[in-house]
């Protein structure tokens, strides 16, 4: 077996001394007298105040069982410290679109913000503050949207001099359905051409780009995350093809560089033409790879509740009986979930999900939502590479995901091992599997 990555030792010796922050994932809590309301009693502070840290449970890898021993959506429901929020709409100034107070929409606190847009114009709001020193924090935004596969999101941080960073969460689902909350930890995307002071940030927008006829969003809960010390890559490779064996396998080996297949139980089970076996699967997992699910391969949200709820059982008994030590993580076919598909598949899963982007698409590694991770496309060496060096630079998690060298949403082989030759020999960033990614989440907290 390969050695675990040194990330895991280095992060967590540190993280004892840095963590005792309370962590969110997005439980809903509508003001209607109804049972979500309990939410709203949610402590920001940990089970006793206890700090996880490189001895404790807490950040080792979960034991590999059917069902979750919690929700982690819930357990680590508000990461990080509280920044600003919407109590008070008048410290926010309307920049663009429509933006009302909403009490009956809301994750924390006693109201959110709702944004409104049309005709593919965009939704603005800015607040400034006292200038901050923002240089080891990554931002994150607790959301709603009963739009989301025509919008992005984006969080800009201005400083003192004019100059601005934008961070973005380039999409949400290619479904129609409501999501409901959930937490957004968007990725370093853009900046002025003079380079953002993140030591004096006095000024944070919050963007709702409506790409549709409209857009509503509802936004609440901002608050920051420390950064670890570097950046990190996930090659997340989906169904199970084998080009993931062979020719890609002998190139992570050669650089010594790890990645993740999401295998599909019945392609893999029937032997469907193309596809892994089990036995390869082992393989790759035996050579330091990791094998996590990747559904039935249909739209989870198309599923009725009880066909969904067998359906993933029957994947999770399959990850359990065939010792797939990723079995915890999953990979939404088709990027396609709503707000029940989150609430369900949190039972069985303590992370993954994914939406994604054929665009630069990173994420913080402290503050997203457990279920609902940015993926970049890796069609492109160009824009892969852009998310390498921005994971370096931001200390910031890109992860790339692959399917078939023949395919068009997925680069060459011959660009593929530029690529992870690039990534072998770039500063400052290393390559990692979600549990490393899981336990920095949940050190983080």
């Amino acid at each position: 077996m390969v050695e675990r990555s040194r990330f895991r030792r280095q992060f967590l010796a540190a993280s004892g001394a840095t963590v005792g922050m309370a962590l969110a994932g997005c439980m809903d809590q509508i003001s209607s007298g109804s049972s979500d309301d309990e939410g709203n009693e949610s402590s920001n502070e940990t089970d006793g105040g206890d700090t996880e840290t490189a001895d404790s449970d807490g950040v080792d890898s979960p034991e590999l069982t059917v069902e979750t021993e919690y929700n982690s959506r819930e357990e680590y429901r508000q990461p990080g410290e509280a920044f600003v929020d919407f109590e008070n709409l008048e410290e926010w100034e309307l920049l663009d679109g429509s933006g009302d107070a909403e009490t009956d929409v809301v994750f924390d606190g006693s109201q959110s913000l709702r944004l409104t847009a049309e005709d593919e114009g965009n939704a603005v709001v800015a607040t400034e503050f006292e200038a901050t020193d923002l240089s080891d924090r990554d931002v994150s935004m607790a959301v709603r949207t009963t739009t989301p596969a025509n919008i992005a999101l984006e969080i800009q941080l201005r400083d003192i001099y004019g100059g601005y960073a934008s961070y973005m969460l380039q999409s949400v689902s290619y479904g129609s359905d409501e999501p409901g909350w959930f937490r957004i930890c968007p990725g370093f995307a853009d900046e002025s051409t003079t380079p953002v002071e993140q030591d004096a940030i006095d000024e944070l927008r919050v963007v709702v780009h409506n790409t549709g006829d409209e857009a509503e969003v509802w936004v609440d809960d901002i608050r920051t995350h420390e950064k670890p010390d570097q950046g990190y890559v996930i090659l997340c490779w989906d169904d199970g093809f084998e080009d993931f064996y062979e020719p890609a396998g002998p190139v992570h080996d050669e650089y010594d560089v790890t990645a993740v297949q999401a295998a599909v139980r019945q392609w893999t089970r029937d032997q469907r033409d193309g596809i892994m076996t089990t036995d390869q699967l082992l393989e790759r997992q035996e050579a330091g790879d990791q094998i996590v699910a990747h559904g039935t391969h249909t739209a989870f949200a198309d599923l009725e509740p009880d066909d969904l709820r067998d359906s993933i059982e029957i994947d999770k008994n399959w990850a359990v009986q065939n010792e797939f030590q990723g079995g915890h993580y999953l990979v939404f076919p088709h990027n396609n979930f709503n707000r029940e598909v989150l609430e369900l598949v949190s039972d069985y899963y303590y992370a993954g999900g994914f939406n994604q982007a054929g665009n630069v698409n990173l994420t913080g590694v402290t503050g997203y939502d457990p279920l609902v991770l940015p993926r970049t496309i890796g069609h492109d060496l160009g824009i892969a590479m852009q998310c390498v060096d921005a994971a370096a630079q931001h200390r910031q998690c890109t992860i790339l995901n692959f399917h078939a060298f023949d395919q068009d949403n997925t680069m060459d082989a011959g660009d593929y091992e530029e690529l992870i030759q690039y990534i072998a020999e770039t500063d400052g960033v290393e390559t990692i599997d979600f549990d490393d990614l899981w336990a920095m989440r949940r050190a983080g907290h």
